[in-house]
């Protein structure tokens, strides 16, 4: 693993798109200039990287994200899973170039 996979909404800004990948600089840009943006995090690119060179998660990712969750749980006072205070999420794909219903987008 190459440092932190996953940065929160609240970290970065639009210039680190190498990083963070356009969806997510373009986040950390809106949170930073005061735009509501719900909370949330970013995989890295790296992440990205790690996973495509070596076809395995990268060792460290399932905890970052985890921790992530659970920091968001606390946050908004909901639960992952819990059908009571359920804690929504959008997972978003990326890419360095826009391709239109190529990926799946989960909400």
């Amino acid at each position: 693993m190459s440092g932190q996979l996953i940065y929160p909404f609240s970290f970065g800004d639009r210039s680190q798109s190498d990083l963070l990948g356009g969806k997510g600089a373009n986040l950390a840009e809106m949170v930073r200039i005061g735009l509501p943006v719900p909370p949330g995090f970013t995989i890295t690119t790296q992440a990205c990287r790690e996973f495509l060179a070596s076809g395995e998660v990268p060792k460290g990712l399932k905890g970052e994200i985890e921790s992530s969750l659970k920091a968001l749980e606390k946050s908004l006072d909901k639960e992952f899973g819990n059908p009571k205070k359920p804690l929504l999420v959008s997972v978003r794909s990326g890419a360095k170039f826009s391709m239109p219903g190529m990926m799946e987008t989960v909400l």
